[in-house]
């Protein structure tokens, strides 16, 4: 229990769910996931007769494209859902769930990306002189996302931890 609160978690196993039906044992499988971040712009308000600083005012929070990895794989329903986006352009937002896991394959972590839908899918280099996998990108715009709850118990061990 108190394992998160001694050692930060690796980042080498998680769980990427696009919530969408049907799906296969692969489209579970991902290599890699980045764009999991947000930024808050300010904007700059100069005050009439004030000249020793300028007003920073925070807007409207702007969220990264979600970018996910992993070997191409043949009859992927998610690879059905790009297609169906980039050569009919019908959209279906879906949501989706990235859980980091720690060694007993348990969530120690959690985010909800709400409404995503692909808006680029790439396939990389084909090379014949290197022994690679062929790897598929896609890239989720979203609304925005979530932390999903940190466990009621944990938040009582910290404040055991801290009383001990």
């Amino acid at each position: 229990m108190f394992e998160g609160l001694l050692y930060p978690p690796t980042g080498f196993h998680f769980a990427v769910v696009i919530e969408m039906f049907p799906q296969t044992p692969q489209d579970f499988r991902f290599q890699s996931v980045t764009g999991l971040s947000v930024d808050i712009p300010t904007e700059t308000i100069q005050e009439g007769g004030e000249n020793r600083f300028k007003h920073q005012f925070p807007q409207l929070p702007q969220f990264n494209k979600l970018q996910l990895k992993r070997g191409l794989f043949k009859g992927s329903f998610i690879i059905n859902w790009c297609k169906n986006a980039i050569e009919n352009f019908e959209f279906e937002p879906n949501n989706v769930i990235v859980t980091l896991l720690n060694e007993k394959h348990l969530p120690t972590a959690a985010w909800q990306v709400v409404n995503a839908y692909p808006t680029k899918w790439s396939v990389s280099e084909f090379n014949a002189e290197q022994n690679t996998l062929a790897i598929e990108s896609l890239e989720l715009t979203y609304q925005y996302f979530t932390i999903i709850g940190l466990d009621v118990s944990l938040t009582g061990a910290i404040s055991v931890g801290v009383s001990i």
